[in-house]
C-alpha cells in the first residue's frame, strides 16, 4: 500500500509539473523601467529565454526604437536581437549583440550581418541603425543585459506592417570580442516570431505562436509519458505478477489489456502530436527521439495484433506466441522509458520534473522487485507441494 501511495503522489506531481510551461518567466515587461525620459508604448513578454522587448514605431519615418532585455545563458555571456528581412530563422538576420567587453569592463553593442550559420563576422547591417547602447542591470543569474537602438525599417517591410524578429542568448565572449556558440535547447530553437509594428501582437511578439508551440510540446510530453512511460509498465507488471494468484484470474488479463490498449491509444495521440510539431518546426529536428517514437508506434501496432492472434493455452503455437508477445512487449517497455527521458531533455524543464518521473519509475521498479520475490516464493512452495 505504501508503494502504491508513493506512485500516486509521484504521478500527481509529475502531471502537474508538465502542465506548467518551462519557459514562463516570473517577471513581466510592464514591471521594467528605464532611466531618463524614454517611453515605449508597446512591450512584450517574449515566449523564450526570459526575454522582453519594449518598442515604439514612428510610421511616417518608418523608424523602430527598441529595448531588448534578457539574461545571458551564463555570467559574462551575450544577448542578441535581430530582424530577418527574408526568413524566420537566424541565417540572414541583421543582428544587434550586446556583451560586457572583457577589456573595458562595460557593456557594448556590436552589429552582425549573419549570412549563414557558419559565418558570424562583425559587419554593418543591411539597413541603418543608430543610437545604439548597451547596459547591464541587476537581475537573476548575475545580471541582465539591455540593448537600446533605433532602426530604419526597410520600405518593403514597413509596407507589410510586420517584421521577423529573432533573439538569442549565449554563454561567453572571447578576449577578442567573438561570441561563443549558443545552446541548442528547445528555448533557443524557438526564440523567433513575427513582430507587429503597430503593437497588435496579442500579448507576445510571436508569443501567440510560441506559446501555442510550448503547449503542444507539453501535451506531446504528457501523452507519451503517461502512455509509454507509465501505463505500459503498469500493464506489464500486472501481467507478470497478478496472474500468479489464482483468485486474480481472469481479472488480471482484463486489467492488463485495458492498460496496454489505453497506453496505445494515448501513445498514438502523442505520436501524432509529435508529427504535427515536426511539420510545424521546419529546420528543428531531434532525430533519435523521433526515430524511437516511430519504432514505438510500429512495435505497439504489431503488439495490438497479439490480442487477435492469441491462441489457447494448450495450442501448439502458444509457445511461439508467448515469445513474440513478450519480446515485443519488453522492447516497447525499454524504448518507451528511454524516449521519455529523451523528451524531458529536449523540453529541458526544471530538474524537479525529471526527478518526479524518476520517482515514478523507481516506485514501479520497487513494486516489481517486491512482486518478483513474492512470485518466486509462491512458485517454490507450489513446486514443493507437488
Amino acid at each position: 500500500m505504501a508503494a502504491s501511495s508513493s506512485v500516486g503522489i509521484s504521478l500527481s506531481f509529475f502531471f502537474w509539473a508538465l502542465l506548467i510551461s518551462p519557459s514562463v518567466s516570473q517577471q513581466t515587461c510592464k514591471s521594467q523601467t528605464f532611466s531618463g525620459d524614454k517611453t515605449y508604448p508597446h512591450c512584450l513578454d517574449l515566449p523564450q529565454l526570459k526575454a522582453f522587448l519594449h518598442y515604439s514605431y514612428d510610421e511616417p519615418n518608418t523608424t523602430l526604437a527598441v529595448v531588448f532585455s534578457a539574461p545571458p545563458s551564463k555570467p559574462g555571456g551575450w544577448i542578441a536581437w535581430a530582424i530577418n528581412p527574408q526568413a524566420t530563422g537566424m541565417a540572414g538576420a541583421q543582428t544587434l549583440v550586446a556583451f560586457k567587453d572583457p577589456s573595458k569592463g562595460v557593456a557594448v553593442v556590436k552589429t552582425l550581418n549573419i549570412s549563414s550559420y557558419s559565418t558570424i563576422i562583425p559587419s554593418k547591417l543591411a539597413f541603418d541603425v543608430w543610437d545604439m547602447k548597451a547596459e547591464e542591470v541587476s537581475g537573476d543569474g548575475g545580471g541582465t543585459l539591455r540593448i537600446f537602438a533605433r532602426i530604419k525599417v526597410p520600405s518593403d517591410l514597413a509596407a507589410k506592417g510586420k517584421v521577423n524578429q529573432v533573439w538569442q542568448v549565449g554563454p561567453g565572449v572571447s578576449p577578442k570580442g567573438m561570441i561563443a556558440k549558443h545552446d541548442f535547447d528547445t528555448a533557443n530553437l524557438y526564440s523567433k516570431g513575427p513582430l507587429d509594428l503597430s503593437g497588435n501582437n496579442n500579448g507576445g511578439g510571436g508569443g501567440g505562436e510560441g506559446d501555442s508551440r510550448v503547449k503542444k510540446r507539453n501535451i506531446h510530453g504528457i501523452l507519451n509519458a503517461v502512455s509509454w512511460g507509465i501505463l505500459f509498465p503498469v500493464g506489464a507488471i500486472v501481467a507478470r505478477y497478478m496472474r500468479i494468484f489464482e483468485s486474480a484470474d481472469p481479472a488480471w488479463f482484463y486489467i492488463h489489456v485495458s492498460c496496454q490498449f489505453s497506453a496505445y491509444v494515448i501513445g498514438v495521440a502523442g505520436w501524432a502530436t509529435g508529427l504535427k510539431l515536426g511539420h510545424e518546426s521546419e529546420g528543428v529536428r531531434f532525430a533519435s527521439h523521433g526515430n524511437i517514437g516511430i519504432a514505438l508506434f510500429s512495435l505497439a501496432t504489431i503488439q495490438m495484433f497479439a490480442m487477435l492472434l492469441r491462441p489457447k493455452k494448450d495450442h501448439k503455437y502458444r509457445l511461439y506466441w508467448n515469445i513474440y508477445h513478450h519480446g515485443v512487449g519488453y522492447s516497447i517497455l525499454t524504448l518507451g522509458i528511454i524516449n521519455v527521458f529523451k523528451g524531458l531533455s529536449i523540453l529541458n524543464p526544471q530538474d524537479t520534473y525529471k526527478t518526479a518521473y524518476i520517482a515514478v519509475i523507481a516506485s514501479l521498479g520497487g513494486i516489481a522487485l517486491l512482486f518478483e520475490a513474492v512470485t518466486w516464493v509462491i512458485m517454490l512452495k507450489r513446486k514443493s507441494n507437488s
